[in-house]
């Protein structure tokens, strides 16, 4: 099996029953924010995108890129579609010309032509991606590949199930707005980003460990961050609360926690993968040197890449919009139907919105409680964002649906809260469609009703089996500290005194101490 690494989370799978391109990204994505990290504009994407079968993971736009697969991919290509709850995936790919679908069923092993056998996990809560992310399982001839992306699955026993695993390829490296947008003094920023930056490799290592896999391959970041307002972002500035580690920083913490058996993939690297070895040749002569040189390399890519991002910021600004008119219009039928994310955040939400100057021009309320979207009076606020008017017009022309991935994965904006993190105003802004909206209702609704009867004990409590957020195991991903109990998978924090979840509003946990001797 040859795995060619093409950017990202991006990749070529070669067998001899057939190619698999997965995820491929780069035309810069959010607002022109994130870059692909190194470059893979320069490829030979004609030769790259003429494969048997393609497959995308999810729809944020650092893997699912409509420009590139429209130009560059074969649209005799079949596409292994993950099983999602919407048909949003297959109606875009159809839009941009792809007419071939193998709908999988999640977790069950396809065979496809000359012994290709694969399988796609996908996981459908309204927290993964933008409702839907998915992770790749491929064996052909006795060589397993798991291409777990940035999907954050509870359990890998399913991929181990099917035997030995010889190439792991999973996430290690951050893809959020926090802690970088909140309006905080400069050393709680360092002081969370830290904890951030640890918590993420803390995860990584225990999929590592599940998995076992005879080699790990470190993808799906980081993105790299071109324009001036945003260069502070990238990790050449000593920062400690940096969020974003690359490729070369993974392979040395790692090594602190014994591992061995990364495997960098540059673009253009080349994988030759058996049962036994793993064999890869590179684009670059030496590729320590090439990180250790990484801010004069971003330095020449700003430069090259700035005629593009002007051109982005050209086509933002559409005065002719009526903001208010417009958020009323997109949100208010939805608010009308929402339940529990109506409940869930539970106050209202405020926009503040800026021109080119960073002074505000306007500022809109989005209420909860009411049902409506009006402008802005004295009301408290439990949250508030602060962003350009433009970014607003522009979500409004295109009529967005998703602000999550777009506005808010940017980080071209700044927040404010008073209180725990709220999972729902997220969601909500993830869900700015009917479809979406009334599939995310439906999980809120069946995930409240559901109980969790099984207990364990995890050093001196006796706690639920299932964590409150998104049912991961506990007895894999919980972490007892004295009274508080971290899951690993998210970060999420809960005192078992009292039950209460430290990290965001609800999610409460059923805990009792172990008597002793009991």
């Amino acid at each position: 099996m040859r795995i060619t690494g093409t950017g990202h989370a991006s990749m070529r799978i070669d067998t001899p029953a057939g190619s698999i391109l997965c995820d491929p990204w780069v035309n810069p994505a959010y607002f022109a924010s994130w870059f692909p990290f190194p470059d893979n504009s320069q490829l030979d994407w004609e030769t790259l995108g003429q494969v048997d079968y393609l497959y995308v993971s999810h729809l944020h736009r650092d893997h699912f890129d409509a420009a590139h697969l429209k130009r560059f991919v074969s649209k005799k290509a079949t596409v292994l579609l993950p099983e999602f709850p919407t048909s949003e995936m297959e109606d875009e790919l159809r839009e941009l010309g792809f007419t071939s679908f193998m709908r999988t069923v999640s977790n069950e092993v396809v065979s496809l032509d000359g012994g290709l056998n694969v399988m796609v996990q996908a996981l459908i809560s309204p927290t993964d991606g933008p409702i839907g992310d998915s992770s790749l399982w491929v064996e052909h001839d006795g060589v397993r590949v798991l291409n777990q992306n940035d999907a954050r699955p509870t359990d890998l026993g399913v991929f181990a199930e099917l035997g030995h695993v010889h190439a792991h390829m999973l996430q290690f490296s951050g893809a959020i707005w926090y802690p970088m947008v909140y309006e905080l003094p400069q050393a709680a920023k360092t002081a969370f980003g830290k904890q951030k930056r640890e918590r993420q490799y803390d995860r990584t290592w225990r999929y590592i460990d599940d998995l076992k896999a005879s080699y790990v391959f470190p993808i799906a970041g980081p993105p790299c961050f071109l324009d001036d307002e945003l260069w502070q972002l990238n990790d050449i500035h000593g920062d400690e609360g940096n969020i974003f580690p690359d490729q070369a920083d993974f392979i040395r913490e790692y090594a602190k926690v014994g591992g061995g058996n990364g495997v960098v993939l540059l673009p253009g690297s080349v994988s030759e993968l058996t049962v036994d070895d793993c064999r890869t040749t590179h684009p670059a002569p030496d590729v320590e040197a090439f990180f250790a040189d990484k801010k004069a390399y971003l330095e020449e890519m700003r430069e090259r890449k700035a005629p593009v991002i002007a051109a982005e910021k050209a086509s933002w600004r559409h005065p002719e919009i009526d903001v208010l008119a417009g958020m009323k219009a997109r949100i208010e039928p939805l608010l009308d139907e929402s339940v529990y994310l109506a409940k869930g955040v539970g106050g209202p939400v405020r926009f503040d919105l800026t021109d080119e100057a960073g002074e505000i021009v306007e500022s809109v309320l989005v209420d909860f409680p009411a049902g409506e979207v009006r402008h802005a009076a004295d009301e408290k606020v439990r949250y508030r964002f602060r962003t350009r008017r433009a970014l607003i017009e522009h979500l409004l022309h295109i009529d967005e649906g998703d602000w999550v991935n777009s506005l808010f994965l940017s980080a071209r904006f700044s927040a404010a809260r008073i209180g725990q993190y709220n999972e729902f105003v997220y969601a909500f802004f993830k869900c700015l469609s009917e479809e979406r909206l009334q599939y995310a209702e439906g999980w809120y609704d069946e995930h409240e009703r559901s109980s969790d009867t099984e207990d364990v004990q995890l050093g001196d409590w006796q706690v639920q089996r299932r964590c409150p957020h998104l049912k991961a195991d506990l007895t894999r991903f919980g972490i007892v500290e004295g009274d508080v109990l971290t899951c690993q998978l998210h970060g999420w924090k809960f005192d078992l005194r009292s039950g209460r979840c430290l990290t965001s509003v609800g999610h409460a946990i059923r805990a009792s101490r172990v008597v002793s001797g009991s």
